[in-house]
């Protein structure tokens, strides 16, 4: 799952993208409202939520929900904000969010409303079956053959995001921006550290070769 937060207040921000991504989500982070309008944007259909201040330099996060909601984009919206009036909240609604929190908040509850959020979308799709792999969203276990398979957090993250892109090449910069970040080092060779953690543990439990490298380009995993 990915998360973009656009949030002025580093500490906040910083705040929220390490507990995030101690649950396994990948994290961007823009620090303005019109560079959280562009990343939402052009990334539009690859965040599966949005943590938006109220409050932000050069566009407020209700412009950039409002704008959002223009080009049709159905992303979910958690307003952060220091407001708590009833008027502000039926605002904010109304402009198209889709929750709002009240700042200073716990991260368990930050946490319990994003996955209310992604509740619908983690149900539909809480199991991944390929050959004779499943993969369980929900328990975080996969089974080759039926025998549990013990993956990182990390590990898990890539092989989710290969398997729901079953059939297309995942190119290197994909797979940074969704299992890691915006911000990670494009040129370091971790990605590959992983991709053979991944084959050895999962090659070595079947006959199947599950990660194929298209060289130059990136990996796939193909479909049946």
């Amino acid at each position: 799952m990915r998360v973009l937060i656009v949030e002025d207040e580093p500490g906040i921000a910083l705040f929220l993208k390490e507990g995030l991504q101690e649950e396994s989500f990948a994290v961007d982070v823009a620090n303005d409202g019109p560079s959280g309008l562009e990343l939402a944007t052009v990334n539009d259909g690859e965040y599966d939520l949005i943590l938006l201040d109220w409050m932000l330099p050069g566009l407020s996060g209700i412009e950039v929900v409002r704008q959002l909601r223009k080009i049709g984009s159905h992303v979910p919206v958690i307003f952060l904000t220091a407001r708590d009036t009833v008027q502000d909240t039926v605002f904010a609604l109304e402009m198209g969010a889709n929750d709002f929190i009240k700042k200073p908040f716990s991260f368990e509850e930050l946490l319990a409303r994003v996955r209310v959020q992604l509740r619908g979308k983690q149900s539909e799709n809480s199991r991944i079956i390929h050959r004779n792999l499943v993969m369980d969203l929900n328990t975080h276990q996969v089974f080759v053959d039926n025998q549990d398979v013990s993956l990182t957090q990390k590990e898990f993250a890539l092989l989710e995001f290969l398997l729901r892109n079953k059939g297309k090449v995942c190119t290197r910069s994909r797979i940074i921006e969704h299992v890691w970040d915006i911000h990670f080092d494009y040129n370091t060779s971790v990605i590959d550290v992983y991709i053979n953690a991944l084959r050895k543990k999962m090659d070595g439990n079947t006959d199947i070769n599950l990660i194929t490298t298209i060289r130059g380009v990136g990996y796939i995993i193909k479909d049946e």
